[in-house]
């Protein structure tokens, strides 16, 4: 079932509506403190998209419960893998990153944002990624994703709260383990690119990613052999890789919350 989130077709939040008590519901709607970080000061929500806004507190919900993990991201690797290790099997030998998968209401739909890279940057260059950067020694993962975000797209950290982290991911060619943090904004943010480090500025409705009909896979030459690299197809753009891991278990999450 292909869920569409949006205000003027709020079906599939009454259906999730339905598997909550009204009191666990009124809590759901509320979640106080949860937002706020160590050293990281987020936003409280404001209540103009009461339909996105449930889903939001419902996705903050999901986050804290034991997640897809490796079966998600698996569902968007190429094949043949460029190696089997997970972050896990490789510790503190990776350098490790932060990422913001930010979510918010545009044109009456849920939105995430995506950058191009430039070519000038130091790793994946041109590659479709989310806003980020490496980690600093006494950083946390979220306090890197919403710094490097804050750099990258001049997104604020007080108009946004931290919804949880997704399962970090370890990237052989880079040798990077990419740790994400999902966040939420209440409208959509004002984003002024860096021009050294970000090309283009993707905007895609959630809804789209979680239609079937925009997976598709070629067949490209990578490392010197034929791969068979799936991707989510938006608007001429190819989201590959460790992007599309990513997004695949956010999708996963949300469609576990949205679908009756």
């Amino acid at each position: 079932m292909v869920t569409h989130i949006e205000l003027s077709k709020p079906a599939s939040v009454f259906e999730a509506k339905k598997v909550i008590s009204p009191e666990r519901l009124a809590k759901l709607t509320n979640p106080g403190e949860k937002g706020k970080i160590k050293r990281v000061r987020t936003a409280k929500m404001s209540r103009k998209h009461p339909d996105i806004d449930l889903i939001l507190d419902l996705l903050q919900e999901r986050l804290q419960k034991p997640k897809p993990g490796l079966e998600a991201q698996l569902k968007m690797v190429t094949n043949p893998r460029p190696g089997d290790k997970t972050y896990l099997d490789v510790g503190d030998s990776c350098l490790k990153a932060g990422v913001l998968v930010l979510l918010y209401p545009w044109q009456e739909k849920l939105h995430l944002v995506l950058t191009r890279r430039t070519s000038t940057v130091a790793h994946h260059q041109a590659q479709i990624s989310f806003p980020g950067g490496r980690m600093d020694r006494k950083e946390s993962a979220v306090e890197a994703a919403v710094m490097e975000a804050g750099e990258e797209l001049q997104i604020m950290p007080n108009s946004i709260r931290i919804l949880g982290e997704l399962t970090p991911l370890y990237v052989p060619p880079s040798n990077y383990c990419i740790y994400p943090a999902v966040a939420a904004a209440d409208r959509r943010p004002d984003f002024r690119h860096s021009p050294i480090e970000v090309a283009e500025v993707i905007e895609v409705p959630v809804d789209h990613l979680l239609d079937p009909k925009n997976v598709r896979q070629e067949t490209w030459p990578l490392r010197g052999i034929n791969v068979r690299v799936p991707f989510y197809f938006f608007q001429g753009h190819k989201i590959w890789g460790a992007t599309a891991m990513i997004l695949a278990e956010l999708v996963d999450l949300i469609s576990s919350i949205t679908e009756p």
